[in-house]
């Protein structure tokens, strides 16, 4: 096949890499619907992918993977930073040269009687300011169909790269060569010892081997568009965070832009594409996962979703949590790791329909109820199931998601999941003040856990994608609050899930935190004030809408209540927390704990 660029770069690396890998052939991917339904074909030919039931979830496929495939696996994952102290206490580091003799003799002739794919793909808009062009070569066509959903792969990024552009390598193989006659696994991948997902920060260079599953495979994902970029964001002055972006319009047609990071299991998805109980006021989706940010003309800071679909787990998943999500994953998505009905439609648990039967996801019969020898109940689909869904079939997508420019954030969001201390919404006092909050975010391990002597602290909700040291990730942040002033984003604190005594939530959730919002929207506005506390500014009496809900004023107070005593004790968590960043965590951070402490005190 004749390559569609005369960039020498790439036709390099692409001649090295196949030399290296030993493929069968080498096929240019372009985009295209055709190579899509040419692709799937092949593998539904194969036993990979089963073809979904075209009347119920019309041009949808499912995939079940290799047991051990099924999540990221963070203990294989590498910042192979030249000095191992730029990768600091977050981040697994090897020698790069060490790293790379490795994986090279992993590489040599992996792919074997397999087809090496080369994809050129946009994070973000093509052309956009704020965009980055990647190119992964992968030999598995579930990775490239994926690919085709969460990025925009196009040769009109061949055509923006031209013969002498810059871009993003990204290596992947799934580590399963072919002996001639050998038949494939239905989920080819390497045993878990053999799995690397490598990151190279100083050459924006990416190498994943043995895995086929998610992040460590799609690696415009995690890979590219939160530790390498991140990388990036702190060298060139703008920022790539693990946050969600919406658009909240009130009555009167005013515009807000929210971004908000939040610990797995805070209902990040959820409210990415919440339908509002505010009578007038409008949620819109941009993104549900990423967000990238650069200070525009006017100084503010402008933030585009550099994906183009929903990587969504999928268990839990309903019309009453997500109902949105749903059905954005209604017809052309890919289903891993679900149960497959008796109809051929997809299932997993908290979906809230009836499902009679089926094929579970290590495609054997199944049923609701089966248990297994032991009298477990069996899941019918994996914890961490996924639906990979075009981001242009939400029904609540943002007109604006696409726009180059980006949309310019007013607010940002930080929160975890705590059943006690964390009241429902805090303001901080100023922008490091919020840095403070968001490199202390913390969430309990399990929802029944009430002790807040046991935290899993996940700054910014970053902790396993910081692709540095976490200390000059936190400077970072203060410097570009620096660098936007009196324009940076206001700062608030979330906790939606807080208990009464005996365990009972004190907030009902889903479309009512929009009422929190609006509450942030008009603080933004000036339209409301705030009370001054020990932690930070809290909504006045009245002033955060609470019009149809049934919360006794006692449960209101327990869930706004700030208890001195409890926060003593977080504090001494948020102090050995941070005393692990060691000698690079900012001064401006700890003059933050000392004056909360003094606060609480």
């Amino acid at each position: 096949m004749t390559a569609p660029t005369k960039n020498k770069k790439l036709l390099s690396w692409v001649d090295e890499v196949k030399a290296m890998c030993k493929p069968e052939r080498v096929v240019w991917c372009d985009g295209s619907k055709t190579e899509y339904d040419r692709l799937m074909s092949e593998m539904v030919a194969s036993g990979m992918a089963i073809k979904l039931n075209e009347e119920k979830r019309p041009g949808c496929y499912a995939f079940n993977s290799d047991p051990s495939d099924v999540a990221r696996v963070e203990n294989r994952t590498y910042i192979a930073s030249l000095k191992e102290s730029d990768a600091g206490p977050t981040n697994n580091w090897i020698d790069p040269v060490e790293l790379k003799k490795t994986m090279t003799g992993h590489y040599d002739g992996c792919m074997r009687s397999r087809t090496m794919y080369v994809i050129p793909f946009s994070m973000g808009p093509i052309s956009s300011p704020i965009a980055k062009i990647g190119v992964q070569i992968t030999d598995s066509p579930y990775v490239v169909c994926n690919m085709h959903l969460m990025t925009r792969v196009s040769n009109k990024v061949l055509e923006l790269l031209g013969d002498a552009g810059e871009f993003i390598p990204c290596l992947h193989s799934v580590g399963a060569p072919l002996n001639p006659g050998q038949r494939d696994s239905h989920w080819p991948c390497a045993p878990i010892e053999q799995k690397y997902i490598a990151h190279f920060p100083e050459e924006n260079l990416i190498w994943s081997y043995g895995s086929g599953y998610g992040g460590n495979a799609l690696l415009g994902k995690k890979c590219l568009a939160l530790r390498i970029a991140s990388s990036m964001a702190c060298r060139e002055g703008w920022m790539a965070e693990h946050m969600l972006i919406l658009r909240f319009t009130n009555p009167q047609g005013r515009k807000f832009h929210i971004a908000a990071a939040f610990p797995s299991a805070c209902g990040k998805t959820n409210l990415a594409m919440l339908q509002s109980n505010v009578p007038g006021w409008k949620v819109e989706t941009i993104g549900d996962d990423i967000a990238w940010m650069k200070p525009g003309p006017d100084g503010r800071l402008y933030a585009i979703n550099p994906e183009a679909g929903f990587f969504g787990v999928a268990p839990g998943t309903s019309v009453k949590t997500n109902p949105m999500a749903l059905a954005t994953c209604s017809k052309n998505s890919i289903f891993t790791n679900v149960v497959v009905t008796d109809e051929l439609d997809v299932w997993w648990e908290g979906m809230d329909v009836e499902c009679t039967g089926g094929t579970d996801w290590k495609n054997k019969p199944w049923k609701p109820g089966l248990k297994d020898p032991n009298g477990h109940e069996v899941k019918g689909a994996h914890p961490n199931s996924r639906f990979t869904a075009p981001a242009h079939q939400c029904p609540v997508l943002c007109e604006d998601w696409e726009s180059s420019a980006g949309v310019p954030i007013d607010i940002f969001v930080f929160g975890g999941r705590r059943s006690t201390t964390m009241p429902l919404v805090h303001e901080a006092f100023n922008f490091d003040h919020g840095v403070f909050l968001g490199a202390t975010t913390a969430s309990e391990p399990t929802a029944a856990a009430l002790d807040a002597q046991h935290l899993r602290f996940d700054p910014f909700a970053m902790t396993p994608f910081i692709g540095y040291h976490v200390g000059d990730y936190f400077a970072h942040w203060l410097k570009m609050g620096d660098k936007l002033g009196n324009k940076a984003p206001r700062c608030f604190y979330v906790n939606w899930f807080r208990k009464d005594s005996k365990g009972k939530w004190l907030w009902p959730g889903y479309g009512d935190n929009s009422r929190v919002l609006k509450w942030m929207c008009e603080r933004v506005e000036g339209k409301v004030g705030a009370e001054e506390t020990p932690i930070g500014l809290m909504p006045k009496d009245g002033d955060l809408d609470l019009s149809g809900l049934k919360i006794t004023a006692e449960d209101w107070r327990e869930l706004m209540k700030v208890d001195k005593h409890l926060f003593r004790e977080t504090l001494n968590d948020v102090r050995e927390y941070l005393a692990k960043i060691g000698h690079k965590l900012p001064h401006r951070i700890m003059e933050q704990y000392e004056a909360l402490k003094k606060r609480i005190d």
